[in-house]
């Protein structure tokens, strides 16, 4: 196993490096001061694909935020805690950003992260997502990221998710025990989850969104704020959102650099897992994806299955602000 890389040989790493600009306390930039508020919190969540909005600690303290918080909250109420002031940011799988959207929260979707992570295994019996009909598939809860990623994969093929599949939601045991014990057909992974499936030769997998069209062309994750915080703050806004774009680069041309913080941070335990999923997610993306068309895609698929009410416009027009995006594009050209 590689040496684990701490914060302090992570950073001194970089000041050697050709990287250095990375870390660096930049001065103000014309038109932009300093940011109004010194202090952000961003929510933590167990999906070790999401590492750059922790990559980014030590580039947001760069950005001028003296405190930043990590924030914890239970994954079935983490938009609800999000609104309720909990946190300022969240990376997020955009189905669920879309659906935060139309439910009227006040969510701004702010840019795409990476693509890709998820993948749906399936039991012997099944080879292809077709054959889900009539299948039972195991979700965290009715409106989880599996979920709201299963169902308009299942109606891409003509499934209707609502009928021709039994969700099947435990309060005990988690999914994905449920379908290593064989009592699922079916049951879609975010990381670590699919890495230890791998390693454990549990089931085979129908769909990759790292490399299946169509959700490989769009982002799986997005980066939101809470709209409060955008419009009051939207230099310290656009200070965020470099500092995770820039951590996205990281994660992208330093994997193991970037693993090995994750677990220094105490945001993963599994070394391996975590550079596995980083080497092999797309998160070099984020400059060339479009992000408003990964939000009109999942809006149109949501909106098919009845997930939603509102068109792809609207969800668009409410609930997204891709000037910071367009700006950051143009300073950070690869």
């Amino acid at each position: 196993m590689p040496m684990r890389q701490t914060r302090r040989r992570f950073l001194a790493t970089l000041a050697l490096g050709g990287t250095t600009g990375l870390v660096r306390p930049r001065p103000a930039l014309a038109g932009e001061g300093a940011p109004e508020i010194t202090s952000v919190r961003i929510q933590k969540s167990p999906s070790i694909c999401n590492a750059p909005r922790y990559v980014a600690e030590e580039l947001l303290r760069a950005e001028g935020f003296t405190d930043i918080r990590y924030v914890s909250v239970p994954s079935d109420v983490v938009f609800q805690a999000f609104m309720r002031g909990d946190f300022d940011f969240i990376t997020d799988f955009a189905p669920l950003c879309v659906n935060a959207i139309d439910q009227g929260m006040p969510v701004t979707v702010l840019a795409g992260v990476h693509a890709g992570c998820f993948e749906l295994f399936a039991n012997e019996g099944v080879h292809s997502v077709a054959d889900l009909r009539g299948k039972a598939i195991g979700v965290a809860a009715l409106g989880s990221p599996q979920h709201m990623f299963l169902a308009p994969i299942a109606a891409h093929v003509g499934i209707n998710p609502s009928k021709d599949i039994t969700w099947v939601v435990s309060p005990s045991v988690k999914p994905m025990q449920l379908f290593i014990d064989g009592k699922l057909d079916g049951f879609l992974g975010l990381p670590p989850e699919p890495q230890e499936l791998h390693a454990r030769r549990i089931g085979h997998v129908i769909v990759d969104s790292t490399v299946d069209r169509p959700w490989s062309q769009y982002f799986c994750c997005m980066l939101a704020g809470r709209r409060e915080f955008v419009q009051k703050y939207p230099i310290a806004t656009k200070r965020v959102t470099r500092a995770i774009l820039k951590a996205t680069d990281l994660c992208a041309t330093e994997p193991a650099r970037a693993a090995g913080m994750l677990v220094d941070g105490g945001f993963t335990e599994r070394y391996d897992y975590a550079l596995q999923t980083l080497s092999g997610l797309p998160y070099d993306k984020w400059r060339e994806y479009d992000a408003e068309d990964t939000i009109r895609f999942y809006a149109l698929r949501l909106h098919e299955t009845g997930f939603i009410k509102a068109s792809p416009q609207k969800i668009i027009a409410d609930g997204t602000d891709w000037r910071f995006l367009n700006e950051l594009k143009r300073e950070l050209k690869a």
